[in-house]
């Protein structure tokens, strides 16, 4: 799994001002203590002037043209690995196809170069008050939809109103701190926050999807459906085949194609994704052709799969890129609604059943490293003992969370890399009894006398390589340890609605979180169908730092809170964390160039690529 929303939907701002010049065609003279801005950033900076003409990371010369052919290798609202079924992704019903998000434009758009800004894309500019309650986003007068019908502030305001009412839960969790949203004009979309808002609120408006409010008037916005929507971004729907395939169009007339924050960037004329219920099959695809561009996640595959005729004469080729964005976090996680998870005990002693070492060495040819915290490779991991501004938010809560917070934060125990550590099986015998579990011959009892048994829920056997030496060891601690794989759309709706032991996910890693972490870890949302506290979480610790991060002012502020929460969670054992890896591993039919400069925050790959005609012709393409 992956964020839910890209992070030019969650940043944040407070920044730079524009003279005069902007504030003329509008015509309204700015409030006191009001500030309007070209664009938003979390911490008060923008790297890009307001005469920016592209990012640097692009090359604004690229040609439009070619395709790009790939499969969907994360997912967000209703969206599925394997099968698709309707192309309204943001509401609740039906599996969402893959790449939707690209037929629509947002108020404002991010910036790789940077953790925390985004520009301005159907807004030319924002107005906000001093309290940072009430922003005016002033919108572009050429902003269209796809069938040339003005985009105005009555769409904007028609779009966060459905998604926050009638929208995924996703969205709908995201927008709580929306007062409200109406049109001021057609060319002004007047937003209104919460008193209690967090810091990211307005910029999550920023970068929510902008729908037509007369296509829309007419239709069931809750009802799954096949007929392609009316959109304002630079890809229209395409040919498609549910469950097989959906190609997107590059809309030639697309109202924003000069833009700065466009400029480089929509480079296929055509995008195509792919869907294959096995990724193996998948990957044949790519040998033979059928797919062009190939992230690739599978080991065996990176170490010893290229080997193959097109590969061997460099016209496929395969490299690894470091990417800047921070590491993701892959575990299996508990659902602690289920009684033989709620003591912390239980949780600990199966994670030590997990030889990291083991599988590292045997199973992922020592190209990995473990996960240990949920802000994995940033500053905002809790190292040692927590300083005087960590203890600061973290005292009030002593005797409400465990001692060992107060510590050095936990760490999972290095194993012997025997596959089978008799040591730290020993251990988790003693948590298990200590918790009340009982043994009766070779079976262990949970503490309600029940045979204790683990169903390790998934949707493809990729990952059975890893779980199943791990469920061995639960077997010898007595634990009736076993998988059940089922179809993607069965694992969708069962983790959904938390029918489930324990589920593998990896949620991507962001520089800058912020409210969006309630979605994740807060008690609002371990109640809440569809949302992505799988776990369950539901403490008023968690959820008091929650609130202190969502309300940093500063990025060192941010860091602290990020720390103590990081040691709380470590503390409640809400994982059996695996492993992450600090590179990107691509592959790629030889038809494709890019900019000679990489995003200092991702790969920029495929985003700022594009076909190159040439090269495609020396392959054979």
């Amino acid at each position: 799994m992956a964020p839910i929303l890209s992070r030019r939907a969650t940043l944040k701002g407070a920044v730079a001002v524009l003279g005069a010049a902007l504030s003329a065609p509008w015509g309204r003279a700015l409030a006191e203590g009001e500030v309007e801005t070209y664009g938003l950033s979390s911490f008060g900076d923008l790297a890009l002037p307001a005469d920016f003409k592209h990012y640097g990371y692009v090359n604004p010369d690229a040609p439009k043209g070619g395709l790009l052919s790939l499969q969907l290798t994360s997912t967000g609202g209703n969206q599925d690995f394997d099968t698709f079924d309707t192309l309204n992704i943001y509401s609740t019903k039906g599996n969402g196809a893959a790449g939707m998000s690209a037929c629509f434009d947002s108020l404002m758009t991010g910036h790789e170069d940077e953790p925390t800004s985004v520009y301005g894309l159907v807004a030319r500019s924002v107005r906000y008050s001093a309290d940072r309650l009430t922003y005016r986003f002033l919108l572009r007068d050429e902003a269209r939809f796809s069938d040339g019908s003005r985009l105005t502030a009555q769409d904007v305001a028609y779009s966060l109103n459905l998604l926050k009412t009638k929208g995924h839960p996703l969205y709908t969790q995201m927008l709580e701190e929306l007062e409200s949203a109406e049109a001021e004009s057609e060319g002004v979309l007047l937003a209104r926050f919460r008193p209690t808002r967090s810091r990211d609120a307005h910029l999550i408006v920023s970068g929510m999807p902008i729908f037509s409010k007369a296509y829309w008037a007419g239709r069931d916005f809750e009802t799954a459906t096949l007929e392609p929507p009316l959109g304002s971004g630079a890809y229209k729907v395409g040919r498609f085949e549910p469950g097989r395939y959906i190609e997107f169009e590059l809309d030639p007339g697309y109202w924003g194609k000069d833009l700065p924050v466009n400029v480089g960037l929509n480079n296929f004329a055509r995008v195509r994704y792919e869907y294959y219920r096995e990724r193996q099959v998948g990957f044949e695809a790519f040998k033979a052709g059928a797919i062009n561009f190939h992230e690739e996640l599978t080991v065996s595959n990176w170490v010893s799969g290229y080997d193959f005729p097109a590969a061997r004469e460099g016209r496929v080729r395969h490299e690894s890129v470091h990417s800047g964005a921070p590491s993701g976090s892959q575990a299996y996680y508990f659902n602690t609604r289920r009684e033989q998870f709620t003591d912390p005990r239980v949780r600990e002693a199966i994670g030590l059943a997990f030889d990291f070492e083991w599988t590292n060495r045997n199973v992922k040819y020592s190209t990995t490293k473990r996960v240990t915290s949920y802000f994995q490779n940033t500053d905002m991991q809790a190292k040692g003992p927590p300083g005087p501004e960590e203890l600061a938010l973290l005292e009030p809560f002593r005797g409400k969370i465990p001692d060992e917070v107060f510590g050095e934060p936990y760490v999972p125990p290095v194993s012997d890399g025997s596959g089978s550590d008799r040591q730290l099986l020993r251990k988790a015998n003693e948590l298990l009894l200590a918790a009340g579990c009982k043994r009766d011959g070779g079976v262990l009892l949970a503490p309600n006398g029940k045979p204790f048994s683990i169903e390790f829920l998934d949707f493809s056997d990729f990952l059975q390589p890893v779980t199943e030496p791990f469920q061995q060891n639960l077997r010898k601690l007595g634990i009736d340890a076993h998988s059940r794989i089922v179809d993607s759309a069965q694992f969708k709706a069962r983790t959904e609605s938390y029918d489930f032991d324990v589920a593998p996910a990896r949620f991507g890693g962001t520089l800058t979180p912020g409210f969006e972490l309630a979605v994740f870890y807060g008690s609002v949302s371990a109640s809440k169908p569809g949302s992505r506290n799988l776990a369950g979480i539901s403490s008023p610790v968690v959820d008091a730092l929650l609130d202190s991060i969502a309300k940093a002012k500063s990025r060192v502020e941010l860091n602290f809170a990020c720390r103590a929460l990081d040691r709380v969670l470590r503390a409640g054992r809400y994982w059996v964390s695996m492993y992450y890896r600090d590179d990107i591993w691509l592959a790629y039919w030889n038809a494709f160039s890019r900019p000679d400069v990489q995003p200092r925050l991702g790969t920029g790959a495929p985003d700022t690529w594009w076909w190159d005609e040439e090269k495609a012709k020396k392959i054979g393409l």
